[in-house]
């Protein structure tokens, strides 16, 4: 009797399990409609590169122009180091797009069309079109093209800042130039900013997208456009669950202008900013990391005079600066000369601050020649388990400073090394006071009372930064 009840039970579980998962199978999105709908506006891009040919003869042996005289040595170097072969080569790449209006304006990437000569694009019922460029935008990785065609299908923008983690979008796209291959995934975050380009907000997502998705589109299932495919996190060069898309509220203010003036105008704030550490939010008067922390205020910029360095920004034109990433995306976004209030935490109170944007300029950095500082030994003074000595005025011109700092020889002791201070360093602050030299700063440690973290602001190639550094002061008295 008890070995019927124990294959009932079995047999039950199996039942509810089964229909458990019907019921969820039931639930998913069916995205045949969607992609029926919107796969007509999607493209292929192919281009076009001339590239001058390379000679692969081994170093140190040279051919003339008109051959060795010999047919069969001729034909075997031609064959196997591109001897003889002609000036130019043509390079093709392919990437994705999709299609913004009836009369023929296409959104891809910048880095599907950068350099090329010639651009087609091809629609699903096979027509192709030669395109022209109306602009790109580096920072943005977007470009504007145009054929010339009428009543072409085009895709309509929905609201990428509506967006939810976990929302399920789709991608229409070449991967491998295999055109119109469908992929989809959920939404795995918002926000990210990537090494490559910190003005951007990239959405993340777990879609398939691999060389050759390039350009193309996201969609939300009501059919919308809410991203650009950029780019994957690979350690392979195929898909690996990270892909990173262009959200279109960024898009369309960079196409617009695209349109409009065929470049990108960006508000600039000029300040170096850090991350706040949990470390160094306790230094500043915070009882949790937040905000983007002043390193640095660029003579001449907008900031110059009225931001300072160890301001934290808290907001920017209202909108609230969670983290260091999040501040280039709502300066970069601003208008060029707009006046904007930046809420900033000072010296324990919170500080409201009037200033005109100008205009980040386009170079994507600016060189400064440093002489490198002689690598020899000099008589150094140990502070805090740093080896520093005063700074000469060639060491200080070369970094722009007008007068004090120090400079750090060695770094030997156990909280200097937790702080991440490094030779080479100049200390132009110590716990939110100018460092002068190295007596001023023997003074400074001298009046620590207390176990706290102080700021440390140091010159670092080139760039300010600011250290948490929490010193052993018993070892120092």
């Amino acid at each position: 009797m008890r070995m019927r009840t124990y294959f009932i039970g079995i047999i039950i579980y199996g039942l509810v399990g089964t229909l458990s998962l019907t019921a969820s199978a039931e639930g998913l999105p069916n995205f045949t409609t969607l992609v029926k709908q919107q796969s007509a506006a999607v493209v292929n891009i192919s281009t076009e590169r001339k590239l001058p040919s390379r000679s692969k003869l081994p170093p140190g042996i040279e051919i003339p122009e008109e051959g060795t005289g010999n047919e069969a040595l001729d034909e075997f170097l031609q064959r196997f180091f591109d001897f003889g072969q002609d000036d130019d080569s043509d390079s093709d790449s392919l990437g994705s797009g999709f299609i913004i209006s009836t009369d023929g304006y296409v959104v891809t990437n910048h880095h599907v069309v950068d350099g090329a000569d010639k651009i087609v694009v091809k629609l699903n019922d096979r027509r192709e079109f030669s395109a022209k460029i109306i602009g790109t935008d580096k920072r943005s990785d977007l470009a504007l093209l145009k054929v010339s065609a009428e009543s072409l299908p085009s895709t309509t923008f929905g609201d990428s800042d509506a967006l939810e983690v976990g929302e399920w979008v789709v991608a229409i796209g070449s991967p491998f130039g295999f055109d119109y291959s469908v992929t989809a995934g959920i939404v795995s975050a918002k926000e990210r900013n990537l090494p490559s380009e910190s003005y951007i907000p990239f959405i993340q997502t777990d879609v398939a997208i691999n060389p050759g998705n390039s350009g193309g589109p996201l969609f939300n299932l009501k059919g919308e456009v809410v991203g650009i495919n950029s780019q994957i996190y690979s350690r392979t060069g195929g898909f690996m669950g990270l892909s990173f898309s262009i959200p279109v509220d960024v898009a369309e203010n960079v196409i617009e202008q695209l349109k409009t003036n065929g470049e990108v105008r960006r508000g600039w704030l000029g300040v170096f900013i850090q991350e706040v550490t949990r470390e160094l939010a306790t230094t500043f008067g915070l009882d949790h990391p937040k905000g983007a922390l002043v390193a640095e205020v660029m003579p001449g910029g907008p900031a110059d005079g009225l931001l300072k360095q160890g301001d934290i920004i808290l907001e920017f034109a209202g909108k609230p600066v969670v983290n260091s990433q999040t501040l280039p995306f709502h300066v970069g976004s601003a208008s060029v000369d707009e006046t904007v209030d930046i809420l900033v935490r000072r010296a324990g109170s919170n500080v409201l601050v009037s200033l005109k944007l100008g205009e980040l300029q386009k170079q994507d950095a600016i060189e400064e020649d440093i002489e490198e500082v002689e690598d020899v030994e000099r008589t150094s003074d140990v502070v805090l388990g740093i080896a520093v000595e005063d700074l000469d005025d060639e060491i200080r011109d070369s970094v722009g400073l007008d007068k004090g700092g120090i400079l750090v020889q060695r770094v030997m002791g156990d909280a200097a090394i937790k702080a991440e201070v490094e030779r080479g360093d100049i200390i132009t602050q110590f716990d939110g006071q100018q460092v002068e030299d190295v007596q001023g700063f023997k003074k400074m440690v001298a009046q620590i009372t207390g176990d706290r973290t102080l700021a440390i602001l140091v010159i670092r190639d080139g760039a300010a930064r600011f250290l948490a550094f929490k010193p052993d002061v018993e070892s120092e008295k």
